[in-house]
């Protein structure tokens, strides 16, 4: 909960103050001087890519001679290529961002990542990263509710999951598959342990709608192709900003909060420029225009929202997915309840 989680940083960060004095990480000029030999960085990330590539750019111009090759995509697929390529001792990428955290857990279990901290390593908060840099949270992300403001009066906006089941949401509200997308799954899992299997029963009766990827749900909300959803990431904010849909923080319910999690492989072919791109993202420049909440504590939270600390969340997405047998469960569940993944859609 927030104000629980807002007494573990302030235990934590006391705990850190009686730690000895470590020297400072290496800056981004001592990188640059040894990524220059390695030309280039490559990384995965799951969700859209079009913001990675983004920041790519600026990071070429400020880096000149390092080429950033990035992929997007979707996690759960992502992650399995990159198995593939460690099975066959080929590994072709640095470093993954993905929102499968878990992924990360059983990869520093497995010895394949890089124990790194880089300047600003202490200010992640401290349930968004691995102690021994292992790995980090880059961005965190909130599932909010959202409606489309051109049906929807402000006075009817759902405040709790109950408000979904009303008839005035009958066939018209959209989330991702739970049983696909991780994210989800936890967002399904928080409302069910709040609410009891009962309310999915009656929330199927109501007809949903189902789709792949977070950006697919907020495209279909601010077009009113659906006009409701509890499931919107920050993928709505553009469209929150263009005036076609409005964001709820639930009063009633936690709002589940997901990160973006980084690291570098033990293996990989670009340690050093990997090192100096991890740097550089997680810095206070590049934070304070991550398109989300930023992992850092020492940055504002995007404009028009409060700290994330401050709302009624729900945060505990890393301890959630590493239970392997509650997520098999949950997901064969869910899966009884939806069907099958057929509105299959995208990251772009």
């Amino acid at each position: 909960m927030a104000w629980g989680f807002a007494r573990r940083l302030v235990l934590t960060s006391i705990a850190m103050a009686a730690l000895p004095f470590h020297a400072h990480s290496e800056t981004l000029a001592e990188l640059y001087e040894k990524a220059k030999a390695e030309k280039e960085v490559v990384f995965y990330s799951g969700g859209p890519a079009a913001p990675h590539e983004n920041r790519a750019k600026l990071f070429m111009q400020q880096f000149p001679g390092i080429d950033v090759k990035v992929t997007g995509g979707f996690s759960n697929v992502l992650n399995a290529e990159i198995e593939k390529q460690m099975a066959e001792k080929r590994l072709a990428v640095d470093m993954a961002f993905f929102q499968t955290v878990q992924d990360f857990v059983t990869w520093k279990q497995q010895g394949k990542l890089a124990l790194f901290k880089p300047d600003g390593f202490d200010q992640i908060y401290p349930n968004f990263k691995d102690p021994d840099g292992a790995y980090m949270s880059l961005s965190a992300n909130a599932l909010t509710y959202a409606y489309n403001t051109a049906t929807v009066k402000s006075e009817d906006a759902p405040k709790s999951a109950l408000d979904f089941l009303k008839p005035l949401f009958a066939g018209k509200v959209i989330t991702c598959y739970p049983a696909d997308d991780d994210a989800t799954l936890y967002l399904f899992h928080v409302i069910v342990q709040k609410y009891g299997w009962d309310w999915m029963t009656k929330f199927t009766a109501n007809k949903p709608n189902y789709v792949q990827g977070h950006l697919p749900v907020a495209r279909s909300v601010a077009t009113g192709e659906n006009i409701a959803t509890f499931d919107a990431s920050s993928s709505v904010w553009e469209f929150r900003r263009q005036g076609k849909l409005e964001v709820v923080w639930s009063p009633e319910d936690e709002t589940p909060v997901f990160t973006l999690t980084g690291g570098i492989f033990k293996d990989a072919p670009h340690p050093n420029a990997a090192k100096l791109y991890l740097t550089w993202f997680l810095a206070k420049e590049q934070q304070s225009r991550v398109g989300s909440f930023s992992s850092r504590q020492d940055v504002a939270p995007p404009e028009g929202f409060k700290p994330l600390t401050s709302y009624k969340i729900a945060n505990n997405y890393r301890e959630f997915m590493v239970d392997e047998k509650l997520i098999e469960s949950l997901r064969k569940r869910m899966e009884g309840f939806t069907g099958p993944v057929v509105n299959k859609g995208g990251v772009r």
